[in-house]
């Protein structure tokens, strides 16, 4: 416990799906040493790897990832669950003489380990099943109206489509009154102070969106081809998921699930599902774009398709990915030494 005196560090990775965070972590590893947590809400899930991105076998023999397939599809997993499994992993990485290397895109699981978590009210059913009512009556844009109404700030960050949150942010305001937002300057306040280490943060900026689309989209593509309808046929098939479980809300699976139900046609369900991960890579942007104290690693050469939609996928690309994204793994590489954190 010493050690966490001198204030150790731990490393963060973080940027939109499909930048290849992954391939560049186990990069990372193979050269210092470092060991990966995963910050993924979705990876958390067993029987969720093709559609969640999920590092395969061969990539997780050669970087270990901790916080993976720790869940039951059946089962929540909150943020402050996170913190709890984060925490207890970083200390025992501490123990063993490496230094954590946090890898994801799970914004809101960065900043619950980084401020903590504000002293929200727990989740209450009978309101939820208001609100959700509420929607499907008038749609999620009047929700998002009526918590523009008290809560500005909010509305402001979270986007209409994004009926989560929405619903959460106005939840917490008709249970205590107060808005989501002041119980958020709570937990800023006291940013950093309960870790024990610091949080430095390394961004893969994809520079060129249109790149970034279209790795999504032939990411996506590639999931099919490695049997995504087939894993999802196979947690449709479980009486006890159902399409309501935050598990199966997760960007793919929705779609898919939705596409067996026969609610989508296929071409429907692969385009819809193409523009829910676009969506989902421009909220992460817009969360970094104001995060404190991040290290951007800009790359002009990131336009071939590289990193996570070949290599999560099992593909033998760890060759093309050192040139395709050698000026990141260099930047990353000096950064990590400037710290003087690894030895």
């Amino acid at each position: 416990m010493a050690g966490l005196q001198r204030e150790q560090s731990a490393i963060c990775l973080v940027g939109p799906t499909a930048a290849g965070k992954t391939e560049l972590a186990v990069e990372l590893v193979q050269r210092r040493p470092l060991e990966i947590v995963s910050v993924d809400s979705a990876q958390v899930y067993r029987g969720m790897d093709i559609g969640t991105g999920k590092p395969d076998a061969r990539l997780r023999q050669l970087a270990p990832h901790r916080l993976i397939d720790i869940r039951d599809p059946a089962e929540s997993y909150s943020a402050a669950q996170f913190r709890v499994d984060a925490l207890a992993a970083i200390r025992e990485i501490f123990a063993a003489g490496r230094t954590p290397l946090l890898v994801g895109g799970t914004m809101l699981y960065f900043r619950a380990l980084w401020q903590g978590l504000a002293p929200l009210p727990g989740a209450d059913a009978g309101l939820r099943r208001q609100l959700a009512e509420d929607a499907a009556r008038n749609g999620w844009q009047a929700i998002h109206r009526r918590l523009a109404d008290v809560d500005p700030r909010a509305a402001a960050r979270i986007h209409p489509n994004d009926p989560q949150r929405l619903q959460r942010a106005l939840e917490v305001y008709l249970l205590t009154g107060r808005t989501i937002s002041s119980f958020h300057d709570e937990r800023k306040s006291g940013a950093g102070r309960s870790t024990g280490f610091r949080l430095h943060f390394l961004e893969i900026d994809p520079g060129d969106r249109a790149a970034l689309h279209r790795r999504i989209g032939s990411r996506f593509r590639q999931m099919l081809a490695d049997g995504l309808v087939e894993e999802v046929r196979g947690l449709h098939g479980r009486s006890d998921l159902h399409g309501g479980l935050p598990s199966m809300k997760s960007v793919g699976y929705r779609q898919v699930w939705q596409y067996l139900d026969g609610a989508l046609g296929y071409s429907e369900m692969v385009e819809k599902s193409i523009a829910a991960t676009r969506q989902l890579a421009k909220r992460q942007l817009t969360w970094l774009r104001g995060w404190p104290g991040l290290q951007r690693l800009d790359d002009e050469d990131r336009s071939k398709d590289c990193g996570e939609d070949r290599g999560n996928r099992g593909k033998d690309c760890r060759k093309d990915c050192r040139k395709d994204c050698k000026n990141s793994l260099d930047a990353a590489l000096k950064f990590i030494d400037s710290l003087a954190i690894c030895r």
